[in-house]
């Protein structure tokens, strides 16, 4: 490589590398030396796991994290179960011409910010919403009932705005799957069971973990859609962290706290690399 290349290489991936040290590196840094800052009742400032403790010692904290873990990982399962069956439909099933209108058209509705998608879902679901107004008039329902603010309607809110960053990576990894596989698979007897469980699924596995990587580390970080639909019963870690910088202006709980996510985090993402024998690295490929 000449010198030419090499400036022409850094000028190209140091703003990245800028974009990066600023902020992800740096917050990230500053987060971890405020979780361990502890302010002692003669205001002397010096450093403690107290922070930490807090989370272990209130079990408010703990059991909502692992609320918030178990329903990340069922939305993470249910939108691949929803976006699996679509994205084989748009690259195996329908006509070349078709797939790209298609597509687009399943990625229309994430133009709009998750805001108005959001608020779209409650003017849907809530009582003087439009599902209860069609129910009453065909006279299905004698009155109106409340469909938000439960934990159904939440995991539905957090599938629906999760359903992009996965389907984009099963798209990828389907497009290059070759299709007389599939057809010598059924020439020898195979079902659509077998088919799928021994050579669609373990093909697409570096896009199912990728997706699903994404997927998982953006429910569990998802304040807005949890506090929108899932209400005052609908409780998530993230709002123990906004209630800690917030509400409470306790900046290092709230650090502590949030550093806590994402060490948890990442040992989940962690075991379930394992458990599908993936390496980070060839999912982010």
């Amino acid at each position: 490589m000449n010198k030419g290349m090499r400036w022409g290489l850094l000028i190209f991936i140091l703003p990245v590398l800028v974009w990066l040290l600023l902020l992800i590196v740096l917050p990230q840094v500053d987060m971890a030396v405020m979780a361990i800052r502890a302010d002692n009742e003669w205001g002397e400032k010096g450093f403690s796991l107290a922070n930490f403790r807090v989370f272990f010692s209130e079990p408010i904290y703990w059991r909502t994290f692992a609320r918030t873990a178990v329903f990340s990982v069922l939305v993470t399962f249910l939108t691949f179960l929803i976006t699996m069956p679509v994205a084989f439909y748009i690259t195996k099933v329908v006509s070349s011409r078709f797939q790209g209108f298609l597509t687009v058209l399943t990625l229309l509705p994430f133009w709009v910010s998750e805001l108005v998608r959001v608020y779209g879902w409650m003017i849907l679901l809530r009582e003087s919403g439009v599902i209860n107004h069609f129910l009453i008039k065909s006279g299905i329902l004698n009155k109106p009932v409340e469909l938000l603010y439960n934990d159904a309607t939440m995991v539905m809110g957090l599938v629906y705005t999760s359903m992009l960053f996965m389907l984009v990576p099963l798209l990828s990894v389907l497009e290059n799957l070759d299709n007389n596989l599939i057809e010598a698979a059924y020439d020898l007897g195979g079902n659509v069971w077998s088919i799928t469980t021994k050579i669609i699924i373990p093909y697409c596995l570096p896009g199912i973990v990728s997706g699903s990587i994404v997927v998982f580390m953006l429910t569990l970080g998802n304040y807005l859609t949890p506090n929108l639909m899932g209400g005052k019963n609908g409780l998530w870690f993230t709002e123990q962290i906004y209630n800690q910088f917030i509400a409470s202006f306790n900046w290092n709980q709230g650090s502590a706290f949030g550093f806590l996510l994402l060490i948890l985090s990442s040992a989940i993402i962690w075991i379930g690399l394992k458990l599908t024998h993936q390496s980070l690295g060839k999912v982010v490929q």
